[in-house]
């Protein structure tokens, strides 16, 4: 046979009714080139590990697998295991993106799959990971100019889009609720009860300066500023700075926020406290080191930092650091979620700071996340309205669902930290 004859070719697709742009989509439009040798050893690997899985998994020539439970329908094998094959789980969200499978109750799915996920490749592959898996790019690195255009990727996306599924907060990240179910109406109060949780933390009161690493769109400075705090924020999004900067204003707080659009380690003076909301999330292992010096370089002795993390298993950190996902290519270029150990060994190992708390609420970030998707899909036609096609909407969808399984299977966490810099501190 030639070479053509073994490969999928590389073709525009139409799958399942997804009709993919291939100018805005070019992965996901054509099926990366795969030999059949490696698309078949793939298919028996992936059809091993769905067998074992309490998983209802259909395929199109009316084949199953899976000891029973939520439902996962492939509609083309071959080009779902080709892109695997040949992309790991970048291909696998690909495939979500091109329509090749789906899952009546998506969430499910991914919840097995999470609770799964370090046994779902064999050993022997996992040992071999460094010759397999993508590696990403340094194009994503997270320098002061890599992580503007990476913080840009995602935040400058639209304002309108984000407005769409949040609360009227502009709040994206955890709320923490009183009790579950969460609804819909609540999450605002959930939000400011999050918020308030960390401002007290931090001992935020009258008087009190506050650095905000990650100015979000300004929900927290104005909360602090409420209590007569002076609050310099930072952003590389230029869209949030806008829109914060307005709200800022129109809750006339202009004179006590400053929204600077600068880069946590161009941070200058001292400050009573710190506050950063899930951007560690996105600094990436290399600047780990760089991110807590700066907290501990920008607080006065005494003062306090208070951060929200999301958290990963270290294990499982250590095993794929070095792995380019498919969210770090779609959703959060340069993102890399930490561990408790990697926070804690960083801290002590680079800063005068020590971890004086230690809070988690994971099940509560789950909900958060099933309201913005559920919210989502309910406004799919106003998201289609702002220009986003049904690949972005399946991605968005696949990406939110994704997250939430994460924090449902327990796989994902979320930290509250508290740190403190003592006089003490200094004689280490």
């Amino acid at each position: 046979m030639t070479t053509a004859e073994h490969r999928t070719a590389a073709e525009p697709r139409t799958v399942s009714a997804v009709a993919v742009e291939p100018t805005r989509w070019p992965d996901v439009a054509s099926l990366p080139a795969a030999t059949r040798t490696r698309t078949a050893v793939t298919a028996a690997v992936v059809r091993r590990a769905l067998h074992r899985l309490p998983l209802h998994v259909r395929f199109s020539d009316g084949t199953s697998l899976g000891k029973g439970g939520p439902a996962l329908d492939v509609h083309d094998p071959r080009a779902f295991h080709g892109r695997i094959g040949s992309q790991g789980l970048v291909g696998f969200g690909e495939s979500y993106m091109a329509g090749e499978w789906d899952a009546p109750n998506l969430v499910a799915a991914f919840t097995v799959l999470a609770a799964n996920a370090a046994e779902l490749i064999p050993a022997p592959l996992q040992r071999l990971r460094g010759l397999w898996a993508l590696r990403p790019p340094r194009a994503q690195r997270n320098t002061p100019d890599g992580a503007r255009t990476n913080i840009s990727r995602h935040y400058d996306l639209s304002n309108d889009l984000f407005a769409l599924f949040l609360d009227d907060t502009l709040t994206y990240s955890s709320a923490l609720f009183r009790s579950f179910p969460a609804d819909w109406e609540l999450l605002s109060a959930a939000q400011h009860r999050k918020i308030d949780r960390l401002l007290d933390i931090a001992d935020v009161r009258e008087g009190t300066t506050v650095l905000e690493i990650g100015t979000g769109w300004g929900e927290l400075a104005i909360r602090a500023a409420r209590r007569g705090a002076h609050v310099t924020s930072l952003t590389l999004s230029q869209e949030q700075r806008e829109l914060a900067r307005e709200r800022i204003a129109a809750a006339g707080l202009s004179d006590r926020v400053s929204v600077e659009l600068r880069d946590y380690r161009e941070a200058r003076g001292t400050y009573d406290a710190v506050v950063s909301v899930e951007m560690i999330e996105a600094v990436g292992a290399e600047f780990w080191p760089a991110y807590f010096r700066t907290l501990d370089d920008r607080l006065v002795t005494g003062g306090r930092a208070v951060v929200q993390a999301i958290t990963m298993p270290h294990e499982r950190m250590l095993a794929t650091r070095d792995t380019f996902t498919w969210i770090q290519k779609y959703i959060f270029p340069g993102g890399l979620l930490p561990s408790v150990e990697a926070v804690a060994e960083t801290v002590r190992d680079h800063t005068r700071l020590s971890i004086t708390r230690r809070d988690a609420y994971g099940a509560h970030y789950a909900e958060t996340l099933r309201l913005w998707r559920e919210r989502f899909t309910e406004r799919a036609d106003d998201v289609a309205a702002l220009g986003f096609d049904e690949t972005f909407r399946r991605m968005w969808t696949f990406y939110l669902a994704y997250s939430e399984a994460g924090f449902r299977s327990g796989y994902l966490d979320v930290q509250q930290y508290l740190f403190t810099k003592n006089k003490e501190d200094f004689a280490r």
